[in-house]
C-alpha cells in the first residue's frame, strides 16, 4: 500500500485552495466552474476531487483555514504587553486585508453564499464568535491597565469592532473610490474615541 507523504499532501491542497480563491474572488463562487478551480490549480478534475469532495467543501475548507489562522493570530496577541497596541494592530491587519482586491472580494463572496446555506452561515458565525471573543479579551487587559474606559462592557463593545469591520468590507464592495489604507487613520480615530483610550503610561 502507498504511503502519502504528509508534506506533498499538504501542499497539494494548499494549491487546491490557495486557486479556487483567486477563482472564486473574480467570479464568484457560483460563476467559478470547477474546471476553472482545476486550470489555475494545474491539476486534472480527479485529483482535485481527490482533495476535495465538491466546491462547496473547497469553500468550506476555505473559511476553516481563515478561522484558523485568525484563532492563531489572536492566541499570539494574548501574551502582547500593551493589549490596546494588540487591538489596533489586529485592527490595521484587518485595513491591509480589506485593501486586497483578491481577499476582500473572497470575503464578500462568503458572506453572500452565508445567505443560501446554512452550513457556510454557520462556519462564518464560529469564526464571528472568536474574533468577538479575542476582541473582547484585549479589552478586558486594556480596561484593567486603564488603557480605555473601564465602564464599556467588553463583550458589546467587541461586537460593535466587529461591525465596523464589517462595514469596511461592506465600503469596499460598494464605493470603488473608497481606500482603506487612507482611511485607516479615521477608523483609528473613531476606536480611539469610542473606546476613551489614553495614552501609553
Amino acid at each position: 500500500m502507498r504511503t502519502v507523504d504528509p508534506v506533498k499532501h499538504a501542499a497539494k491542497r494548499r494549491r487546491i485552495l490557495e486557486a479556487a480563491a483567486a477563482c472564486f474572488a473574480e467570479k464568484g463562487f457560483h460563476g467559478t466552474r470547477t474546471a476553472d478551480i482545476c486550470a489555475r490549480a494545474g491539476m486534472s478534475p480527479g485529483n482535485v476531487f481527490h482533495y476535495f469532495p465538491s466546491k462547496h467543501a473547497i469553500i468550506a475548507a476555505l473559511i476553516e483555514q481563515d478561522g484558523a489562522e485568525t484563532a492563531d493570530h489572536l492566541a499570539a496577541l494574548t501574551t502582547a504587553k500593551d493589549p490596546l497596541a494588540a487591538l489596533f494592530g489586529l485592527v490595521n491587519d484587518v485595513v491591509n486585508l480589506a485593501a486586497d482586491p483578491a481577499y476582500a472580494g473572497l470575503a464578500l463572496d462568503t458572506a453572500a453564499e452565508a445567505q443560501r446555506d446554512e452550513h457556510i452561515a454557520a462556519l462564518l458565525a464560529r469564526n464571528d464568535r472568536a474574533l468577538r471573543a479575542g476582541i473582547a479579551g484585549l479589552l478586558r487587559r486594556a480596561a484593567a491597565d486603564g488603557g480605555i474606559d473601564a465602564t464599556l462592557d467588553p463583550d458589546a463593545t467587541a461586537t460593535w469592532i466587529a461591525a465596523q469591520i464589517d462595514g469596511l468590507f461592506a465600503r469596499v464592495a460598494t464605493d470603488p473610490e473608497f481606500a482603506p489604507l487612507e482611511q485607516a487613520p479615521m477608523l483609528r480615530l473613531l476606536l480611539t474615541r469610542f473606546l476613551g483610550a489614553r495614552p501609553a503610561r
